[in-house]
């Protein structure tokens, strides 16, 4: 590990929850956090803002711009935390004046001072206006509590702090609820993670593009890109702050939004599930999940879903659930279904099918069964078990030539359900197609291939697409994922186990969740291949450990095995309306 990247964890770990809670600062420091660097491009405070200074326990001095509502307080406080600054970008191009950002900000705020709150918009630890060395989410914690424990203690507070944010603000959020501070009361949470290291290495395998690119533009140095690549095991750095570790500590109720064609589609929904069902007192019992039709910015391609972005989708839930929490309004919020979501059906332009809307259910995945459709050497999907022995399909992997990506859950380029067409015919692009079907068949939950797939060296990828196939041809993209084989058993170092050369192994796929309704004539199609590039790191079939290329890449022979021994299968949660 990097250093500095060890040295940032071990000092964070060091300030451990038990210090003692936050070091509330009465008044704001005299003198601003900002560097000379950073003032000099320091556009100023939008309209309406004061700025005040937290004090962390290490004696680190965060920057917030505080929002009041007209008259008398204290009120009720909803605060975001941010790594984009809070005072903005000068964009000297597009907005040279700084009046666009200015009034982007003021319109963000008055949405929660307007509702009779105040809000608190933070620059996290090393950026903006913040002191500190920023190194992203590795002291989220210990900040978040500080941060919400402060605003409470503020004379404009009256001491009930909810937290709201997206993306990087939703992972911040989540990393304050798991530090439990004690004013902290409801959280909002739209678009975050579950766990890091499964997100930015799902199936063991780095979302190179995404991944290393959002941590260039947040200035992250080359030296700890390469240690990026090489941290795909499970350890400890990234238990310290994972959801999927920690959420256990949460007390507080949380809505989370999340998008079918998300980055983090896995988080939203999995946080809601544990948080729902197993949490902590506080938490068990008291979530919301929302799931639309978007992604992490504009969708791709020719399909759409008008009326239905992150936006409009959620309408006034954020305010109506920190009136309740907050306020304690009973405005019947927590009298609705738990979960909502969209059912996705037919969207292509100017042809959007009826059956696309929003559905309900009391709780996440809906009651469904599991369909499987087998792979065949036909390269079509059955719902016949196969029979015999050996039976195969085998292709040639050539890492100096790998499978575009074309959609999928991207966050830096092109994203959504696109049309797979676009990747031409190739004898490494398997398409196993049913044929048109007879009647809807409609999925909601988690979607999964069980492969079995062999190689002729020690490693190597296999990637799975779940695709929906419209009567004039177009392939849109649902879901997509892949697998390392060396991690088919799990992360954990002892489990780490490199392929038997030729020996087929069970390497489960794990797709996420959707919810969408194959349409009478569509045809569902699977597609299994080796690469997906940029979206994912290129497997060299060497063996090596992650972020090593001492040996040249080499083309592997890899196969997918369809036999009685060994029945690959896409598995869907398939709803049966009629409840059999």
């Amino acid at each position: 590990m990097n250093k500095l990247t060890h040295f940032a964890l071990a000092s964070a770990i060091a300030l451990s929850l038990a210090a003692g809670g936050a070091s509330a600062a009465d008044k704001p420091p005299a003198k601003p956090a900002a560097t000379a660097a950073a003032a000099a491009k320091w556009p100023g405070l939008p309209p309406g803002a004061v700025e005040e200074y937290a004090v962390m326990r290490d004696g680190t001095r965060l920057a917030a711009n505080v929002f009041k509502p007209a008259g008398t307080g204290p009120w009720p406080v909803v605060m975001t935390r941010t790594p984009y600054l809070k005072d903005g970008r000068i964009d000297k191009e597009h907005d040279p004046d700084g009046s666009k950002m200015r009034e982007a900000q003021v319109k963000q705020a008055r949405h929660y001072t307007d509702a009779g709150y105040v809000f608190v918009l933070q620059d996290t630890r090393g950026k903006g206006r913040s002191q500190g060395f920023y190194a992203a989410f590795e002291n989220d914690v210990e900040d978040g509590y500080d941060s919400v424990e402060w605003a409470a203690g503020r004379p404009w507070s009256n001491g009930r702090i909810g937290l709201t944010g997206g993306s990087a603000m939703g992972i911040t959020a989540n990393e304050a609820a798991m530090a439990a501070p004690p004013h902290l009361k409801a959280a909002y949470v739209v678009v975050a993670p579950f766990d890091l290291l499964q997100n930015s290495y799902p199936g063991g395998v780095l979302k190179e593009k995404d991944v290393l690119g959002w941590s260039k533009g947040q200035g992250v140095s080359d030296e700890v890109l390469d240690t990026q690549r090489r941290r795909v095991e499970d350890d400890i750095f990234w238990n310290r702050s994972a959801m999927s570790a920690n959420r256990k500590y949460i007390q507080i109720p949380i809505y989370n939004v999340g998008g079918w064609y998300d980055i983090f589609n896995h988080g939203n929904i999995s946080n809601f599930e544990y948080l729902q069902n197993q949490g902590a007192k506080g938490a068990r019992g008291n979530q919301k999940l929302m799931m639309g039709p978007f992604g992490h910015g504009a969708l791709s391609g020719n399909l759409e879903y008008p009326g239905f972005d992150r936006l409009n989708l959620a309408g006034d839930q954020e305010i109506r659930w920190f009136d309740y929490w907050l306020k304690g309004v009973d405005n019947g919020i927590m009298d609705e279904p738990p979960v909502t979501y969209f059912m996705m059906a037919g969207a292509e332009k100017g042809a959007i099918s009826p059956k696309n809307g929003m559905r309900a259910s009391a709780n996440w995945p809906p009651a469904n069964r599991e369909l499987r459709f087998y792979l065949t050497p036909d390269k079509t999907l059955t719902g016949k078990a196969p029979t015999g022995e050996g039976t195969k399909l085998s292709y040639r992997f050539d890492p100096a030539n790998p499978v575009p990506t074309v959609g999928g859950a991207n966050l830096t380029f092109e994203r959504g359900p696109m049309d797979q067409r676009a990747i031409p015919a190739r004898p490494d692009y398997l398409r196993f197609t049913t044929p048109a079907l007879d009647k809807d068949l409609v999925i909601s939950g988690p979607v999964k291939v069980e492969l079995y797939g062999a190689t002729d060296g020690p490693d190597t990828d296999f990637m799975a697409k779940l695709v929906d196939v419209y009567p004039d041809g177009y392939e849109a993209l649902v879901l997509d994922a892949p697998v390392r084989a060396r991690f088919r058993n799990g992360r954990m170092p002892d489990q780490v186990k490199m392929m038997t050369p030729g020996a087929p192994e069970e390497l489960d796929i794990d797709l996420w969740s959707t919810a969408i309704t194959f349409e009478k004539g569509h045809r569902i199609a699977v597609h299994i291949t080796s690469s997906n590039s940029p979206r994912f790191e290129v497997n060299p079939n060497t063996g090596e450990p992650a972020g090593q290329h001492r040996l040249a890449p080499r083309v592997a022979t890899n196969s997918v095995y369809m036999d009685a021994a060994h029945p690959s299968a896409l598995v869907l949660p398939v709803i049966y309306p009629d409840g059999k």
